[in-house]
């Protein structure tokens, strides 16, 4: 049985770096460029892009120059979050329109049936010592609650985006700068029937997870790689500094009646040409 179905792209942990400066060797922009390519030719029908924050390595203005033309020639709309390796000023003025009237980078936006909430979690301001946890402040926590009303109001199921995860995965040293104040979102999602996922990045790695109810059930979570360098597949590890070159990935998000569907695609494996055996 075929059924039709909307589609949006996501990427996340592109972590581009200034002219001329690698990570592990890699040019994070040449590699979100591959991606994006291979997204945009075997996805022409998406009808939203949307980068899942660490849009750069360290917030440096020349990053977010350098990825800024890349995204106005993409064909289809792109929305941009923030993420623990970013800096709001920077992004703000790299990327017109991204912030919000309260200065954060919360959009909503419709997918077929679906209501897409992304949030930010970026928890520093561009004057302290970078942190890489994650933080909700009460500002966010009531956008989320309007919009979260809102979609009730409209009839429409959510998934929710958000760049650090509120759930552990195993990688101490990531579990550690997670989603400091996850208690706040999660009992938010978990009270409202409608939100059916929830989709995030910031481990550099493709996983799935239920973030718990107590109260019965579980939300489930997609977690995403970079297109760039990922973690290590070692479990427990107490670093989140040690990298490996691994293919690059993003996510693809379907909307169909009733369901939610999260697909991961690798790229770089091969030419991608399909061939019958």
């Amino acid at each position: 049985m075929e059924e039709n179905f909307d589609k949006a792209l996501i990427f996340t942990d592109l972590h581009i770096m200034p002219e001329g400066e690698t990570i592990i060797g890699l040019d994070p922009l040449a590699r979100f460029q591959e991606g994006l390519a291979h997204a945009l030719l075997r996805h022409p029908d998406a009808q939203h892009v949307i980068l899942l924050g660490d849009l750069t390595h360290s917030g440096a203005p020349e990053a977010y120059a350098r990825l800024a033309p890349v995204l106005v020639d993409c064909p289809i709309p792109v929305t941009v979050t923030m993420g623990n390796h970013d800096l709001r000023a920077p992004l703000g003025a790299a990327f017109p329109g991204a912030l919000n009237a309260d200065g954060f980078a919360q959009t909503a936006l419709d997918l077929g049936p679906l209501r897409l909430l992304i949030l930010d979690t970026h928890d520093y301001d561009d004057q302290a010592p970078l942190a890489h946890d994650g933080w909700l402040c009460d500002t966010r926590l009531a956008w989320l609650d309007t919009e979260l009303a809102r979609a009730a109001g409209d009839g429409r199921d959510v998934v929710v985006f958000a760049h650090h995860p509120p759930c552990p995965v195993g990688f101490w040293a990531m579990d550690a700068i997670g989603l400091a104040n996850s208690g706040a979102l999660l009992t938010r999602l978990h009270g409202a029937p409608h939100v059916r996922h929830l989709i995030c990045g910031h481990i550099h790695r493709t996983i799935h997870a239920s973030a718990a109810n107590p109260k019965g059930g579980a939300l489930p979570v997609s977690i995403l790689k970079s297109p760039c360098h990922q973690i290590p597949m070692i479990l427990g590890q107490g670093t989140f500094a040690d990298s490996v070159d691994e293919p690059g990935a993003y996510g693809i998000l379907l909307a169909m009646k009733d369901t939610v569907v999260v697909h991961t695609e690798d790229f770089a494996l091969s030419d991608g040409a399909v061939q019958t055996y």
